[in-house]
């Protein structure tokens, strides 16, 4: 039996908490503004749940709230993690996608890589789990999605499952699952796909100087160029690509290629040989 009556509550004015007893507290604050509130314990830990104002939620209605929330709470169920769990609209995997994109994206530099991972999302992953919500979905789905092309496509595949397994676990960062992606599991589910070595073959360095001779023998391009210069910086490809004039100094002796255009996001100085000042000339 509750120690509070209705025409107490109808008449307490003073701010305060009023107990009714096994955690129920009736608060008034200092605007006159009364709601009731439950404490309970959670794994020796303190929990205060809202059950609503006082203008909306009668003594009689709060001890039936608070008897569902303390028979939550005796089950195992932390009640503020249910409400949370309940107020909060879980994403299809297309929406979680398109949010995920738009968070993980900002430090990417390569636009080619932007326009794929969109687009391998849309043409392999949306048909199967595009409009699941991301907290349904578990391995064999995914498992679905990646095994008509694991084979066939097999390193499209690896960067289909990498893709699946980010939006995921930003979902579960984001509150939407109670777990991380189960990529783990998957290696049992899918054949071994076959090694494939798709390096193409370094040059030796000391057949270096006789494929430069070669290759300066060739037709005048700005290819041939790029590539010749490429081989007397040891830069990389894209950057000898996206080289301007302004990252040159005055005299053309140093490339000073800015932090924006580098991997690591760092400025690089790189001195230049007269050969390299030659084919800038």
């Amino acid at each position: 039996m509750g120690k509070l009556t209705a025409m107490q509550v109808k008449n307490l004015s003073e701010p305060g908490r009023y107990s009714d007893g096994d955690g129920l507290i009736l608060d008034i604050g200092k605007s006159g503004r009364a709601s009731w509130i439950l404490r309970v314990q959670m794994n020796g830990k303190r929990r205060d749940i809202g059950l609503g104002s006082l203008r909306d939620v009668s003594l009689r209605e709060a001890r039936e709230k608070a008897s569902d929330q303390r028979k939550l709470a005796r089950s195992g169920v932390d009640p503020l993690e249910q409400k949370r769990r309940v107020t909060v609209v879980i994403p299809t995997f297309r929406e979680a996608t398109q949010r995920a994109y738009g968070e993980i994206s900002k430090s990417w530099k390569n636009g080619k890589h932007h326009d794929q991972w969109l687009t391998t999302m849309e043409k392999y992953a949306f048909p199967k789990l595009g409009a699941l919500p991301v907290n349904e979905i578990e391995g064999p789905a995914i498992r679905d999605v990646l095994a008509g092309i694991w084979l066939d496509i097999p390193e499209t595949a690896r960067r289909v499952k990498q893709r699946i397994g980010a939006v995921l676990d930003w979902s579960y960062a984001n509150g939407y699952r109670a777990s991380e992606a189960p990529m783990r599991s998957l290696a049992r589910g899918l054949p071994r796909q076959p090694r494939k070595d798709g390096h193409f073959a370094a040059l030796p360095y000391e057949d270096v100087p006789a494929f430069f001779t070669r290759l300066h023998d060739r037709q005048l391009s700005v290819s041939r160029l790029a590539l010749e210069f490429l081989i007397l910086t040891a830069a990389r490809s894209g950057e000898v690509r996206g080289a301007r004039w302004s990252e040159m100094n005055a005299d053309l002796s140093v490339w000073t290629v800015p932090a924006s255009r580098m991997k690591v996001g760092k400025a690089h100085a790189v001195p230049l040989s007269d050969a390299a000042q030659a084919i800038l000339r």
